[in-house]
């Protein structure tokens, strides 16, 4: 990345999570001046690495402010949610709080400190359940779940604040994400973790029991749910060329995060079986409401507009990497 003279700080909310902290290490290894904000509610402070940890949350307005003025920052990255879909939907305003009322907060800081980039992290939940199995960022948002709905939210106050000051944004709107650092570095420790490559491998591992497939009579080539599964490390740096692009004047936007095709969950937990060399314990069941059989990103968009290429777009190098590092947790835990 081009380095220019006068760059500020950039804050990185939920920089102790999954996601968050694989982008955080690769802006430290760019030179980048990195500050964390996170509870800890769900991420890890040994994940963070190469930048300071702030334990704190991001809906605490003097405390962001605080942070905002003492470190010089003139980035943020936003990471900072809660993201179980069926714990939305027990718990809506759990969500509405953390997701959507936190985001407006960190929102008012930044319109005051003059922050100048926005980079967010949202979601294809905000699609709902699309007509269609590929999803261009043009179709409509329809959420079935306060998750989906409360990143939604986030999103509009993003495009609203956006037309009444000069801060520029860039969207990435997440499908699967999977995989973890190649360099087995930092990973996924999420506990009680929902992503299917997570819980296989946990399963792989001996963590779990068994592995479900939730409906096998989709109309898709073996019946099962397909999904566009993207790798942690591509998905980080799509965030550093999101950065690159709105440093560069770029305007703001929104983008689809995925490789443009999928993987049905028969031949993820498959690659799971091989990369690991023994059967799991595979339970098929019904459907779970609001599964659409095939979610795909057209991912045309983010190649063309961040000149984003993914390096590891490939089931086999996902599932290795994922399994890796859950053995390397279930050393830790024996």
């Amino acid at each position: 990345m081009e380095h220019v003279n006068g760059n500020g700080a950039i804050l990185v909310t939920g920089g102790a999570g999954y996601i968050g902290s694989h982008v955080v290490r690769q802006l430290t290894a760019l030179g980048e001046r990195v500050v964390v904000l996170d509870n800890l509610s769900t991420g890890f402070r040994d994940a963070v690495l190469n930048a300071e940890l702030i334990v704190g949350d991001t809906g605490d307005m003097a405390l962001v402010n605080e942070l905002l003025q003492h470190h010089e920052v003139d980035t943020v990255m936003h990471f900072a949610a809660h993201t179980i879909v069926p714990e939305s939907v027990e718990n809506p305003l759990k969500y509405y709080r953390n997701n959507t009322a936190n985001t407006r907060n960190l929102l008012e800081c930044c319109q005051q400190n003059r922050i100048k980039h926005f980079v967010f992290s949202s979601t294809a939940a905000v699609y709902g359940e699309p007509e269609t199995a590929t999803i261009t960022e043009a179709s409509p948002t329809q959420p079935i779940n306060p998750y989906g709905m409360s990143k939604l939210m986030s999103e509009t106050m993003l495009r609203d604040l956006a037309a009444a000051c000069p801060m520029t944004h860039v969207v990435l709107r997440y499908f699967n994400v999977a995989g973890c650092d190649p360099e087995g570095r930092i990973g996924q420790s999420t506990e009680k973790a929902t992503l299917l490559t997570k819980v296989a491998v946990e399963c792989a591992v001996g963590k779990r029991p068994q592995v479900y497939i939730f409906g096998t009579d989709f109309d898709t080539p073996d019946g099962t749910g397909v999904r566009d599964y993207i790798h942690v490390d591509d998905l980080a740096s799509a965030h550093i060329k999101a950065l690159e692009y709105l440093r560069k004047g770029g305007v703001s936007t929104t983008l689809n995060a995925g490789y443009g095709h999928g993987y049905s969950v028969r031949e993820v937990l498959e690659m799971v079986e091989r990369v690991n060399g023994k059967p799991l314990n595979i339970i098929e069941t019904d459907r779970r409401a609001g599964d659409p059989p095939a979610l795909i990103a057209a991912a045309d968009q983010i190649r063309k507009v961040l000149g984003w290429e993914p390096r590891y777009d490939d089931l086999e190098t996902i599932v290795r990497t994922s399994l890796n590092w859950e053995r390397k947790l279930a050393e830790r835990r024996s």
